[in-house]
């Protein structure tokens, strides 16, 4: 008997998937093709491709020996994302003042949130003229040198599934305004390690920022250094840059991520 009630509105492939990691996670063992079938009252034909899909993706493990299915590794990721992404936060408070004393320059660490980069921790620097980043400010993807950043370095798929949706809405004249535009960018992004935003988001303001990545290339999230256009020379542009390769540096080695 199934163990399933589903209700007319929910969506069954979901609900079944849901279903299967909550006794799979419940249960801590193994099951098999036709303990599964049977727990989600399906016919074991109909669930072969969804227990295919979820194991190429992590999602499911499938032992040859015991032909059992168990929780995927997956899971463990998307949790150490998860602790990861409260652990930035906490040391990149003593990284970014470092950034903003070498470079006398606002600095943020900046997280995805959604379609937009989101401000979760930031130094204000101490000249008279300075951007103000605020906790919890957020700019499109496409828009600032943080937010640039990150879509840069995400997964293709994640990338690509932005791109087809995006909708631009500029907020200066200098905003991106297509999506060839924003693949150009990101391309050159990719390669050189290292973005910038001039007047995209904030008029008067250029940004630089560069990706916090794990060891298996995974995006965590950016730094950026905010500067006052009216400063911005060849200069100051070097001496950023190296800063903030010397905080991404310092970020992931004191969060030790793997």
């Amino acid at each position: 008997m199934s163990i399933i009630q589903t209700a007319p509105s929910t969506v069954k492939s979901a609900d079944r998937v849901l279903t299967l990691f909550e006794l799979l996670g419940a249960w801590g063992r193994e099951m098999s093709h036709t303990d599964i079938a049977e727990a989600l009252g399906i016919p074991k034909s109909s669930l072969t491709q969804l227990l295919k899909n979820m194991v190429s993706r992590g999602w499911l493990s499938y032992s040859p020996a015991s032909k059992g299915y168990s929780l995927g590794t997956a899971f463990a990721r998307l949790a150490r994302r998860a602790g990861q992404a409260a652990d930035l936060a906490s040391v990149a408070g003593p990284v970014l003042a470092e950034l903003t004393a070498r470079t006398s320059e606002s600095s943020a660490l900046n997280v995805l949130k959604g379609d937009a980069a989101e401000v979760a921790a930031t130094v204000l620097g101490p000249q008279r003229l300075v951007s103000h980043m605020r906790l919890g400010d957020a700019a499109p993807l496409y828009a600032t040198s943080g937010a640039k950043v990150i879509l840069a370095f995400l997964p293709a798929e994640m990338q690509e599934e932005y791109l087809r949706r995006v909708t631009f809405e500029p907020s200066t004249p200098a905003t991106i305004k297509s999506v060839r535009m924003l693949r150009s960018q990101l391309r050159k992004i990719r390669a050189d390690g290292i973005a910038y935003s001039f007047n995209e988001w904030t008029p008067g303001i250029t940004g630089m920022a560069r990706p916090v990545l794990s060891s298996t290339g995974d995006v965590l999230g950016s730094v950026n250094v905010a500067i006052p256009s009216v400063r911005f020379d060849d200069v100051l542009r070097d001496r950023v840059a190296e800063a903030l390769l010397r905080a991404v540096d310092a970020i992931r080695q004191q969060m030790a991520v793997d």
